[in-house]
């Protein structure tokens, strides 16, 4: 599969498309597509309405069907889901220009799904720091990390080989699971806290670092595409 179907054509009219619907006000989170005197969709129904104009189709109010990125812009369709979950995750000013963003990042002619172990390797490395500021038991932390560090280890194999090895996936599988079965009630318990302890200044808080989390996640995206 190679990305844009190796068509430069492709890649500036959609570009172009997508960006006359940021600049018409079209983009907006949360749907996949509503009409209410003007159409408006997240970044994937955008995406997917602006191949629907390219090509002459009859243009639908929802799109959601992911699985048109792959025959239609050479895009697996794993990337197209999670361009979707970044843009409902960030701040709405950085998600409006963030379909534009990602068109514009794609290269044209190349096989994106190496991205996958990459991007997966990134968000492994996020997830170890943030296991080791938890307040648990010393023991339980390093479980989970050790957990982790199997897993990262798998995908960190895999770019190095270019090849995705089953059987120690299934091993770090099993090792992530035991450890996940461990931090349960550690998880539960600290769940229950939080919720004893919440407040408006807590939530606001919370929400800082989920669209910081995001915004990290959509700049390391884009360039893992522009070095792919």
């Amino acid at each position: 599969m190679k990305s844009y179907l190796n068509s430069p054509v492709l890649k500036k009219k959609f570009v172009a498309e997508i960006e006359k619907h940021r600049k018409a006000d079209q983009i907006e989170q949360g749907t996949y597509g509503r009409e209410n005197g003007t159409w408006k969709g997240c970044a994937v129904s955008c995406s997917l309405r602006s191949l629907d104009i390219l090509e002459g189709k009859k243009l639908e109010v929802k799109y959601n069907q992911h699985s048109r990125y792959e025959k239609e812009l050479g895009i697996p369709e794993w990337l197209a889901r999670l361009e979707d979950t970044i843009f409902e995750g960030l701040p709405k000013k950085e998600a409006m220009l963030w379909p534009t963003r990602f068109a514009k990042a794609v290269p044209i002619g190349k096989d994106l799904d190496p991205i996958k172990w990459k991007f997966c390797a990134f968000i492994l490395k996020e997830n170890i720091k943030r296991v080791l500021t938890l307040d648990i038991a010393d023991d339980l932390k390093k479980q989970v990390v050790d957990a982790i560090r199997g897993v990262l280890a798998l995908h960190e194999g895999a770019i190095s080989t270019g090849e995705w090895s089953e059987s120690a996936a299934e091993s770090a599988a099993e090792s992530a699971a035991k450890s996940a079965k461990s931090a349960e009630s550690a998880a539960w318990s600290a769940a229950k806290s939080a919720e004893s302890a919440e407040s408006a200044e807590w939530s606001a808080a919370w929400s800082t670092a989920k669209s910081a989390a995001y915004t990290k996640y959509a700049n390391h995206l884009i360039e893992l595409l522009k070095k792919a």
